[in-house]
């Protein structure tokens, strides 16, 4: 899926949420991509993988980690210390850790190269790592700061973080199903992506737009991670470099906010923020690669 795909299901979407007045469509397209066309995406492209392949991805697979500590810490003791009870601080925390890496960071990322396996790496090793991380954080939040045997049952009935820990669980046994299984699980969830970019479009609205808001997801998601790349990762190779420079620094993935909506937390103000922040970021990397 290209930028111009991705950008015309974003209308689609707003289009359809005016033509029907009803909640209930875009309430049965959140429980069907959340609950059943999410959980067999994460599963097929984690467990289609193996042990060999995670230990493979070497500074890709550093930066993953490095990247998600920065965003997370960062916006982590934000929030405690500047945004304290407020509940916006754990969706702020949701919004910064999980970037949009494979809608919109695949077709980035080929703007700049022709091979884009680096890119797929860290994006497939970045959701594997997120997704808990970040259901827990809405699921804690989203109860008034729960305890912590609470918020994680919270988390485990959500569908997808239950299929990423069962296939990562095979990945480290050295489990690996055969293809006639992977493969109908991985395309039956990839309706996932272009369902959730609809769901995304009819939520759009800028009646909940802070710039507040926007600039704290657009620093802690943005801006730290790319200065922090670009300084330290720019003498590595192109591919290595632009790859984790454009999946590192994209803005909050759509499947962010719906798991912000599957726990009431902040989804409307999240929409707003990425929304706008997606727009900004296709033309600052549009504008960045007719320069080069």
């Amino acid at each position: 899926m290209n930028i111009y795909e991705m950008l015309a299901l974003i209308a689609f979407g707003y289009v359809l949420k005016r033509l029907f007045k009803s909640e209930k469509p875009f309430d049965y397209i959140r429980i069907l991509t959340n609950d059943i066309l999410l959980a067999f995406f994460v599963f097929g492209n984690v467990a289609s993988k193996d042990l060999g392949y995670l230990l493979s991805i070497k500074t890709v697979f550093i930066y993953v980690f490095l990247v998600i500590g920065i965003s997370l810490g960062s916006s982590y003791l934000y929030g405690r210390f500047v945004l304290k009870n407020d509940p916006w601080a754990g969706a702020l925390m949701v919004l910064s850790v999980y970037p949009n890496t494979a809608a919109l960071g695949f077709p980035i990322a080929s703007l700049f190269l022709d091979d884009i396996t680096p890119a797929i790496l860290y994006s497939t090793t970045n959701s594997l790592i997120v997704i808990p991380i970040v259901t827990f954080i809405a699921a804690h939040y989203s109860s008034g700061g729960a305890s912590l045997r609470r918020s994680i049952e919270k988390a485990l009935k959500f569908p997808p973080t239950v299929a990423n820990l069962l296939a990562l669980a095979l990945v480290i046994a050295g489990i690996r199903l055969p293809g006639w299984i992977i493969e109908p699980i991985k395309t039956i969830g990839w309706w996932s992506i272009p369902l959730l970019i609809i769901y995304f479009g009819s939520r759009i609205t800028l009646s909940r737009f802070e710039l507040r808001k926007f600039l704290e997801v657009g620093a802690f998601r943005i801006a730290i991670p790319f200065i922090f790349v670009f300084l330290t990762l720019r003498n590595a190779s192109p591919e290595v470099f632009y790859s984790v420079l454009v999946e590192a620094s994209m803005p909050p993935a759509i499947a962010a906010n719906a798991i912000l909506a599957q726990y009431q937390l902040k989804a409307e103000e999240a929409i707003s923020v990425t929304f706008v922040l997606t727009l900004i970021v296709i033309g600052l990397f549009m504008a960045l690669k007719a320069l080069l």
